[in-house]
């Protein structure tokens, strides 16, 4: 019998970091289990990893490159896949000029640094990710307002958490694993829960807050306006290292009195003032927040208000409050990523960069940019992509012209695990390997101070990790790469001194830990302060204080579209089992959760004859989905919740049911919809109706 090899490596199931032992017998995975020599995760795992070799190992996964012609899918080398994707990009470019190539990213299985250099070598300024509306888009308000991303400091022992839109328990986001709250919280620190929905959380909370959708700027300035009133600042801090501060007073105190919060909110200033005096008064304390702040037109105001609520009270880069934690020692994405080899002239031409300033400055393009330029051919013509690990079908805002927009390119590549909505309508399929089958240097690119070694475990059939494929698509491109994975990886690795293989055995590094740098150089901002009042956005013309813009679509700026669509649609409810459109094929996670999933309160749900259970249509101005109903009586009866990203890969159809039980056949893309400055995309606060869906 062959014995069993175990494997440190790291998990990236979701947004990864977690430690993995895998145990490999006779070259297969048979199992995974948390790694307790993980100064992440210590030795927890969520179902999403546990889960991974049902994953890897599915009968529906593609484990070789693919070609489309009238017949189908043809399995063809990996000499002629590359091949192909570089004729077709060449061509494209003599013709149109790089730009008219777009590649795209989701989440990402941490290929970021060779996701960005393979474009910037490539020449296109192009280059789409989730982050107009998840993280990147708060890395930008946070650089332009301190100079870096203020991270919590569980580790740091924090007396008060406010855990505002998020739930790390399930979705272990970015910096963050749920073990490590979950730590903070039984050691007794206060908790305020900001959310519109009552969940695990919300029972376990101090205080909860249930905030109508989307309107967390002016709760945040409902917070100021309270401290500021009370005097709970801390006066020293403010004098010193806020930029703009009475100008800000002015416009908290005239613009955001409690009972206008309250009605903008739906939140009792009672309420909220309790909360912001426990916040300001329990030191230290940090703020913990989420996509659903991130994802409305208020995206980058809310941020920047929240970093004055840290900044205001003496909780940034404090000891268990929001602190910015040191890099590693690794060379950096941008480095790595060969960012200064885009030329300017070929910068300039970013999709919508002279539209979303912040954006630009973040190299982020707005979906709906690409799409235009696809469909409209404006301001110039996209006629190539290369999508990787994204299924922007049902992942992306305006289902209907997303899929659209791909079926009209030329030509089309994907790089995958499985042939998903997206992938069915690419010309070439480039197999993906999952994170049991890479080395990488894993987490370089977050903002809380690890990198740690995820080691290849096993090869499963032709897969390639994603870095390899863009190493050798690039050098047939004619860009400057190393000879092998393993080479770019010392290469990264260099300024510690370690070689891959060294950092392998040795396991992770972690920055040195220093607390309130700022009193030596200042912030990273134009003044050397917190900006409240932003110089740089300033200079764009646009407002530079934070504040409250009423939502797009809502019963308050569009009363008479709301008496057709009376509810308010709250979509992208997180599930412990599902990572946005992935893993839907895997019996055990499709067990858990077999049906997509829209909650209703029981008044709302008697006024249309629903029962617990039923299937049922929500349906916006834009289009409708399919979803079964589940009563919570923890949500506002004028509030719907829908989970998000559902299709059906037991439909072998190769549209895979993208446009049945689909939200984002509901959401918003228009530009009047989006954040000003970086373009996110209204997900979380969209109007609404319900019923019955009879045939079922």
């Amino acid at each position: 019998m062959s014995k069993v090899k175990y494997v440190k490596t790291i998990c990236r199931s979701c947004h990864g970091g977690c430690g993995v032992i895998a145990h490999v017998k006779s070259g297969k995975v048979v199992k995974v289990e948390g790694d307790p020599d993980s100064p992440i995760s210590h030795g927890s795992l969520c179902s999403k990893g546990l889960a991974i070799t049902q994953l890897a190992y599915h009968p529906d996964r593609v484990l070789h490159p693919m070609k489309k012609d009238k017949g189908g899918w043809q399995r063809i080398s990996w000499d002629e896949a590359l091949d192909t994707v570089t004729e077709k990009f060449q061509e494209v470019r003599d013709q149109y000029g790089s730009e008219s190539i777009l590649i795209g990213q989701g989440t990402g299985r941490d290929f970021e640094s060779h996701f960005s250099r393979f474009g910037n070598l490539l020449g296109t300024p192009n280059m789409i990710t989730a982050g107009h509306m998840c993280y990147l888009s708060r890395i930008a308000a946070t650089l332009t307002t301190c100079g870096r991303h203020p991270a919590i400091d569980y580790a740091g022992n924090p007396e008060c958490i406010v855990m505002w839109g998020c739930n790390p328990l399930w979705t272990n986001p970015d910096e963050y694993k749920g073990v490590s709250f979950w730590n903070a919280y039984q050691k007794g620190a206060k908790l305020i829960v900001i959310d519109p929905r009552k969940g695990f959380l919300a029972k376990k909370a101090d205080m909860w807050l249930q905030i109508r959708p989307g309107t967390d700027a002016a709760l945040a300035m409902g917070f100021h306006h309270v401290i500021i009133a009370e005097g709970l600042y801390d006066a020293d801090f403010v004098s010193e290292y806020i930029h703009g501060w009475d100008a800000f007073v002015d416009r908290v105190i005239s613009d955001y009195p409690l009972d206008r919060v309250e009605q903008i909110t739906w939140v009792k200033q009672d309420l909220i003032r309790k909360a912001a005096r426990l916040y300001a008064t329990t030191k230290p304390a940090g703020i913990h927040w989420g996509v659903p702040t991130e994802q409305t037109n208020n995206c980058i105001d809310f941020t920047r208000a929240a970093v004055g609520l840290m900044a205001a009270t003496g909780n940034l880069d404090a000891p268990g409050g929001n602190v910015f934690h040191q890099p590693p020692g690794t060379r950096s994405i941008a480095e790595f990523s060969a960012h200064r080899s885009l030329s300017p002239e070929q910068r300039a031409k970013q999709l919508g960069g002279d539209i979303y300033k912040l954006a630009s400055r973040m190299t982020i393009v707005t979906p709906k940019c690409a799409w235009d330029a696809i469909l409209k051919e404006e301001p110039y013509p996209v006629k190539a992509g290369y999508l990787v690990g994204t299924n922007p079908v049902v992942s992306r805002a305006n289902a209907k012209e997303v899929y659209t927009a791909l079926k009209n390119l030329d030509f089309l590549a994907v790089s995958d695990f499985f042939l998903t909505p997206t992938a069915e309508l690419a010309d070439v399929f480039l197999p993906a390997g999952t994170w049991l089958e890479q080395d990488h240097v894993a987490d370089n690119w977050k903002f809380h101070g690890y990198v740690l070694a995820r080691q290849k475990a096993v090869e499963i059939g032709e897969c390639w990790q994603d870095h390899k494929i863009f190493m050798e698509l690039g050098k047939r491109m004619g860009q400057q790469w190393w000879d092998t994975v393993e080479d770019a990886l010392d290469w990264l690795l260099e300024p510690t001194g370690l070689s891959w293989e060294q950092f392998k055995r040795k396991g992770f590094l972690k920055g040195e830990m220093k607390y309130y740098k700022y009193r030596e150089k200042g912030f990273s901002t134009p003044t050397r302060k917190v900006e409240l009042y932003s110089s740089t956005i300033e200079s764009w013309g646009a407002d530079p204080l934070p504040k409250y813009t009423e939502l797009p679509e809502s019963p308050v700026s569009q009363p008479e579209l709301a008496a057709e669509y009376p509810y308010i649609l709250n979509s992208g409810l997180r599930t412990p089992t599902f990572f946005h459109s992935a893993n839907r094929q895997l019996p055990w996670l499709r067990e858990i959760r077999p049906d997509p999933i829209v909650e209703i309160h029981p008044e709302a749900a008697k006024q249309h004859a629903i029962e617990a259970g039923d299937w049922i249509w929500i349906e916006s101005p834009r289009g409708r989905a399919k979803l079964r109903a589940k009563l919570n009586s923890g949500i506002d009866p004028r509030v719907v919740v829908a989970e998000h990203a559902w299709w059906y890969p037991e439909i072998k159809t190769p549209d895979h049911g993208w446009d049945i039980s689909n939200i984002n056949m509901l959401t918003d893309n228009s530009h009047e919809s989006m954040d000003p400055l970086v373009g996110a995309t209204n997900l979380r606060a969209l109007l609404c109706k319900i019923y019955r869906c009879e045939a079922e």
